[in-house]
């Protein structure tokens, strides 16, 4: 008899313990009693009744990733590609995931699938390979608001990989190539016009550097001639007035020692004679000293007579 409580009593308390639960954090219990939706356990400590309640569905809130397998889709102009897409979602009530579908991963793949053909069957090839960030909107909003009764957020959708067909791939990499051939004879035609430039610019301005040296040379050696000029001028100026400055020393000194009236003007017919210095092409005499010259001329002939 004793046996028996004491199995009793184990079997009890084994009972109480089950009935005791604690949800861990970013976790959710759903619980039925008898098979029906009681609630939702949120974090921290519960207890359930014996027997009559259950724990239906443990739910994780976090947030999750799934990355579908490549599936195959036709653009607009008949391009069959293969696209894999990868999905991040939420579960954000957890009532309506437990009761709103029967399996949520497999339902959002297909799902996934059928508005990924959707979104790119209104697209060619060439926008399909360039507009990747308007496929994800599209694509997020559409399955965000098909989840709304699964009590299941959408919170971003990427496509992972655009596999097109291996011709179309052959054919894009000749046209890649080509363009980098193309960007590459641009580049060095760019180069070679600077080039030119840069040395027709150089040649530029050598000439007028050169132009300008010559301009200061011309001027600097006319400058040197004009004071070449100026100085031979100023040296006759001091010549011819050292040589007056004789002459008329002399002349004072002749009239000082008192000679006539005539020998001054054949002085001076000689202070002309030396100032000219067999340079000057035309001498103007003044008539008295012309007079002076024929009278001497005269008695050079009286004298020859005699």
């Amino acid at each position: 008899m004793g046996y028996v409580i004491l199995v009793l009593f184990i079997i009890v308390l084994l009972l109480l313990a089950s009935c005791v639960k604690i949800v861990p954090q970013a976790n959710a219990y759903v619980v039925e009693r008898l098979g029906a939706y009681q609630g939702t356990w949120s974090v921290g400590l519960h207890i359930k009744m014996p027997i009559l309640d259950k724990v239906a569905k443990k739910i994780n809130l976090k947030e999750q990733v799934v990355d579908f397998a490549p599936q195959p889709v036709i653009t607009k102009d008949n391009v069959t590609m293969r696209i894999d897409t990868v999905v991040f979602f939420q579960i954000t009530d957890p009532k309506m995931f437990a009761y709103g579908v029967e399996n949520p991963i497999m339902a959002i793949e297909n799902l996934t699938a059928t508005t990924l053909r959707n979104i790119i069957g209104d697209l060619e090839l060439d926008q399909t390979l360039t507009s990747r960030e308007t496929i994800n909107t599209k694509m997020r909003a559409s399955l965000d608001e098909a989840t709304d009764p699964w009590g299941i957020k959408v919170n971003r959708v990427e496509l992972k990989n655009i596999i097109p067909p291996a011709e179309i791939q052959n054919a894009m990499e000749r046209q890649m190539k080509a363009e980098r051939e193309r960007r590459e004879a641009v580049t060095r035609a760019e180069g070679e016009k600077k080039a030119s430039v840069t040395v027709a610019e150089g040649k530029k301005a050598a000439a007028i550097l050169e132009a300008e040296a010559e301009k200061q040379s011309a001027i600097l050696r006319a400058e040197a001639q004009k004071e070449k000029m100026i100085r031979e001028a100023e040296g006759e100026a001091e010549a011819i007035l050292k040589v007056q400055q004789a002459t008329a020393d002399g002349i004072r000194m002749i009239r000082e020692a008192g000679a006539d009236e005539s020998v001054l003007r054949i002085k001076s017919l000689e202070a002309f004679e030396k100032a000219a210095d067999g340079k000057a092409t035309k001498i103007i005499i003044p008539s008295e000293i012309q007079g002076l010259a024929g009278l001497a001329a005269s008695v050079k002939e009286l004298v020859s007579d005699k």
